[in-house]
């Protein structure tokens, strides 16, 4: 089994650097650029079946790279980004300076110190419910020959890739940075584990 794990492509809120979280905005113009020139990126894979978080900016980019293929695209909840409640809509350069928000700065900076605002989640819980995720699929019997797109967010990737690199400290999420838009993570899965094969890879 391989997996194709994607970032969507950039948003207008990208742009603005605003928390997006579980709000659902979709691609602008570069952002589908990026996603076109990942398709073609791709185009020598022969994907199987393909999993989108329900948001519409990874359905869009998942849509993208797969343009004609017949290939089914499944909504799968568990790879939505993270929520982040009350701190969705604001900007993360400015967040910092109104007490408000002041605690949103651990997100990425002192990622084990990061409290969720109302109505948000944790950092661990979003590791939990893509882990799940992944258990699923290296144990569907169906699948082991398979090549798989999943097409995600930022921070739900980051999840993925510290869940099968094992990586339980939480103080080590974003230890090897922020996936940009539209990057690809390859991962090899034999027996029920996983490695990855490249990181981060870029065709834009």
């Amino acid at each position: 089994m391989k997996l194709y794990l994607v970032r969507h492509g950039e948003t207008d809120w990208n742009r603005q650097k605003k928390v997006q979280g579980h709000v659902d905005i979709p691609l602008n113009s570069f952002g589908r650029e990026m996603a076109q020139k990942t398709a073609m990126g791709l185009l020598e894979v022969s994907f199987d079946v393909a999993y989108t978080s329900p948001l519409i900016r990874a359905r869009e980019t998942a849509e993208i790279i797969l343009k004609d293929r017949n290939v089914p695209l499944l909504e799968e909840e568990a790879i939505k980004e993270i929520s982040f409640g009350l701190y969705e809509g604001v900007n993360y350069e400015e967040i910092g300076q109104d007490v408000k928000y002041g605690e949103f700065i651990h997100f990425f900076q002192n990622p084990d110190k990061y409290v969720p605002a109302e109505g948000g989640e944790s950092i661990e819980h979003l590791k939990h419910r893509v882990g799940e995720f992944l258990e699923r699929l290296y144990i569907d019997e169906s699948l082991q020959d398979k090549n798989i797109l999943i097409s995600s967010h930022g921070a739900a990737v980051t999840a993925m890739k510290n869940v099968i690199k094992g990586w339980t400290d939480t103080a080590d999420f974003w230890k090897v940075g922020r996936p940009k838009n539209c990057s690809v993570t390859i991962v090899e899965v034999v027996g029920g584990k996983a490695k990855i094969l490249e990181e981060d890879k870029v065709y834009h």
